[in-house]
């Protein structure tokens, strides 16, 4: 079943734009290796993608919620940029943000927290960032090639957390990764499939800090530390022309979301005058499914459209709230002076929840169903 080369270029590049506004857990950005698939010896792509996640509390320890929605706005910047060295080896390397959260907490739940004996944390956010190597390895089969994929890359991690007691932040500023998979593709009709598996990243923030609240206790800054796993996943994605200008396309994603029980941190000598016990911030996640499905088509030469829907399953286990998210994807192709632009936005769903001390929760809490919205922007150049 062919496909008119024009249709196939619109198509392979429009496909990325199904963007999820709210993935599971703390997932944000992937690194962008479906550019060693694209035509050129030199490719490059940039872009950023803003999601505004509305999530909020209904009501906490079984009142009304007053607060304001406590999940924060973030952006997801990617670059990526392709060398192709001959016709059967070729490295991209990527840069992304793959794992995130931001989070204000209103007077509500951090007095809720503090009668709990929590921290009565205002404010949480951490983020990460990852430089990665990937190259490729292909050869004839058939019709199409076959892809051997694999590299390393560096990932920090940043958090920092502001309670009652005190401001916390931790730091580790490498820590290292791989990533290896096989595809196939056959150009000719837009077909490709391609499994990935990412490894999880194992975070030790032994460069941090705790800033007392004089008010609090007359200690000043202690030296902070801290330790936790990020998961490895593995990606199935399929692709293939059905008819001349159209194209589906799907994923499968699971992430190993059930090593992350806490993020563990200790604050200056327990031994010592002012010292603290460990401490952790419990999560006792499950692991999470991302199913993606979407259709593409070519107007013509130089516009291209999609659409998509995508069911990530929630992680949360009853000591916070990650619920299931429904996304809804379209986006625009558009081949724009030397290169391509591309565009889209997203809609999500965040299921309703809840919260409960009897699982680990710091306090009671339940959440309607809320809305996120995302939209994206990149642009490529190959030569």
């Amino acid at each position: 079943m062919y496909l008119k080369k024009t249709a196939i270029l619109c198509l392979l590049g429009v496909s990325a734009l199904a963007t999820s506004a709210h993935a599971g857990g703390f997932s944000r950005g992937e690194a962008d290796t479906d550019i060693l698939y694209e035509d050129g010896d030199y490719v490059m792509r940039g872009g950023m993608v803003y999601v505004s996640p509305r999530r909020e509390f209904a009501t906490i320890n079984g009142a009304d919620a007053t607060d304001d929605h406590y999940s924060q706005a973030y952006w997801i910047p990617s670059i990526a940029a392709k060398f192709k060295a001959s016709d059967n080896f070729a490295c991209a390397f990527t840069y992304t943000q793959p794992f995130g959260a931001d989070a204000d907490y209103g007077v509500q739940a951090q007095t809720a927290s503090l009668l709990a004996g929590g921290s009565g944390a205002s404010h949480k956010d951490f983020i990460t960032n990852e430089y990665g190597a990937t190259c490729d390895v292909s050869m004839q089969a058939g019709k199409g090639r076959v892809h051997l994929l694999g590299g390393v890359f560096l990932q920090d991690f940043e958090y920092t957390a502001n309670a009652y007691a005190g401001d916390l932040h931790l730091q580790d500023r490498s820590a290292y990764g791989y990533r290896f998979g096989i595809g196939y593709d056959i150009p000719e009709y837009a077909m490709r499939a391609q499994l990935m598996y990412r490894s999880a990243v194992e975070h030790d923030a032994d460069d941090g800090s705790f800033d007392w609240n004089p008010a609090v206790a007359p200690f000043g800054m202690q030296d902070a530390f801290g330790s936790g796993t990020l998961p490895q996943s593995v990606k199935l994605s399929l692709q293939t022309g059905v008819a001349p200008g159209w194209m589906v396309y799907g994923s499968v994603k699971w992430t190993d979301w059930s090593v992350m029980d806490s993020l563990n941190y200790s604050i200056g000598n327990p031994l010592a005058p002012g010292g603290y016990l460990p401490q952790e911030d419990v999560y006792n996640w499950k692991d999470g499914w991302t199913i993606n499905a979407g259709v593409a088509h070519a107007f013509n030469e130089k516009i291209a459209g999609t659409a998509s829907v995508t069911w990530d399953s929630g992680v949360g286990t009853g000591a916070d709230i990650y619920s299931d998210t429904w996304t809804f994807g379209a986006g625009v192709s558009v081949k724009a002076g030397p290169g391509e632009l591309r565009f889209g936005g997203a809609v999500s769903y965040l299921t309703e929840g809840s919260q409960s001390t009897a699982d680990d929760a710091v306090y009671n809490a339940t959440a309607d169903g809320d809305w996120a919205y995302a939209i994206s922007a990149n642009y490529r150049i190959t030569f």
